[in-house]
């Protein structure tokens, strides 16, 4: 029987045991555990949900809060390397110790609920009828980890939470907490089929995070009709970018311009991105929503912009040849990639190390990327969802890629044969999934080794 001083590791193989299905939206389960535990947290809570964007804006939140002095509790997902990273206090991760504390909990509240219908959540409802078969409530691994984050974050005494959805919104475990504000960064096709294979559909579950009365931000110009139309039947404060609150962008400054008045020569995010801007701004609104609450200096908002990190989203490494680790691995995030990849100086070739898991878009991601590549490096994912590297070239020469496609059985292989061929003056993105730069990091004595030492001086260390 696994308690608080098991390890993690295990807690973790245990969690993923517990529940047929990896993925089952529906908040009835987790809100019968929350409330067997009596999670009802006493300090203000900010959701962000939306396509893509919610780590960029959870991450700007969690360093403007931090800079202002405020003890934060941020939980994201997935993580890259380590569980912990999903739940920070304080901006440090979790210890094994404390998330395992809370596991234990968790687990003791659901064993201890009344048994249900095991067809229950099927049927809509916990009567029994005849003869039906009983069974514990069951959580996902992420229903555990949402109320494991808020567990230690009520245990830590957090003074702020910033709760990022897992998927979609309306249905999702970290929805069933009520906040101060909501956050849609976004809205494009992904996870349609959860939520929808129209982008009116998707922005009708990522809507369900609104909340009567509270403020409700979007992060894009393009607003979906259901986002307006959600907002006006609960009664939520729509606050749109482009109309509500907006940005101006300078040569070395920008401007925030909005409810809470303007906040003016702001640095630029130490995130790089075309769309940064577009998410500060919403970080932005957030924080004059809640002014009253979370009142925040200029001197915070600047050093929150300065110092904010976030591992693998445009994020360019030191040295030469130039290394860009980018989890994009939807057509909007690739569209967004290849922006940023044209806004760079020229380069002598671009070298792709390219995979995915392959119930993604993969011809809409290779349609996007496929004018900014010269030499394509396709790989396998050690997944259950992954593609192979001879599936990604399909797509590729599908989409009609005249560059050259080269495979390889894993993405440290195909990272490998770039730092082999790449010059100086090269760059090399790799790109495709969370795994795909998991791998990479993983390596890290790694990358920069690799391409340091294994090509006979033709790339350096930088």
């Amino acid at each position: 029987m696994l308690d608080k001083h098991s390890a993690l590791n295990d807690w973790l193989a245990y969690l993923e045991t517990k529940h047929p299905k990896a993925i089952e939206l529906g908040l009835e389960r987790v809100a019968k555990v929350k409330q067997q535990l009596g999670l009802k947290p006493a300090f203000p809570v900010i959701v962000v949900g939306g396509t893509n964007g919610k780590g960029s804006v959870c991450a700007m939140l969690e360093s403007i809060l931090h800079a202002a002095g405020y003890h934060v509790g941020c939980y994201t997902s997935p993580h890259l390397l380590d569980y912990n990273e999903r739940v920070r206090i304080g901006q440090q991760q979790a210890s094994d110790a404390m998330l395992c504390t809370a596991f234990e909990r968790i687990e003791q509240a659901r064993a201890a609920l009344p048994l249900q219908n095991k067809n229950a959540s099927l049927q809509g409802n916990d009567e029994l009828q005849g003869n039906d078969e009983l069974s514990e409530i069951s959580l996902t691994y992420f229903e555990f980890g949402t109320l494991a984050a808020m567990q230690c974050f009520i245990d830590q005494a957090v003074e702020v939470a910033i709760l990022e959805v897992g998927l979609g919104g309306r249905l999702d475990a970290v929805n069933v907490f009520d906040h101060d504000c909501a956050v849609v960064t976004s809205i494009d096709l992904d996870h349609m089929e959860y939520l929808g294979d129209t982008r009116e559909q998707i922005a009708f579950e990522k809507a369900g995070i609104f909340r009567a009365g509270k403020v409700a931000v979007f992060g894009d110009r393009d607003v979906p009709v259901t986002i307006r139309t959600q907002a006006q039947h609960i009664g939520a404060q729509l606050w749109c970018l482009g109309e509500q609150f907006s940005f101006t962008a300078g040569a070395q400054q920008w401007n925030y311009h909005g409810a809470g008045g303007t906040r003016s020569a702001l640095p630029y995010p130490a995130l790089r991105g075309a769309f940064q801007l577009h998410n500060a701004s919403a970080a932005l609104a957030v924080l004059a929503a809640l002014k009253n609450k979370l009142p925040v200096s200029m001197a915070a908002v600047r050093r929150g912009l300065v110092e904010v990190v976030l591992p693998g989203r445009f994020q360019i490494m030191p040295g030469r040849p130039m290394l860009i680790l980018d989890v994009a691995h939807n057509p909007q995030a690739a569209r967004s990639l290849a922006q940023n990849l044209a806004a760079l100086p020229p380069c002598c070739k671009t070298f792709a190390v390219f995979a995915m898991l392959k119930d993604k878009d993969m011809a809409s991601v290779a349609r996007a990327l496929k004018g900014q590549v010269d030499i394509w490096l396709v790989a396998g994912i050690a997944a259950p969802r992954g593609a192979t590297a001879a599936e990604l070239s399909g797509v590729l020469y599908a989409e009609g890629v005249e560059s050259a496609v080269l495979m390889f059985v894993t993405v440290t292989d195909a990272l490998q044969h770039a730092c082999n061929e790449a010059v100086e003056n090269d760059r090399i993105i790799i790109f495709g999934s969370f795994y795909t730069v998991a791998e990479v990091m993983r390596a890290q004595s790694a990358p920069r080794l690799i391409c340091a030492e294994s090509h006979d001086g033709k790339a350096t260390d930088g």
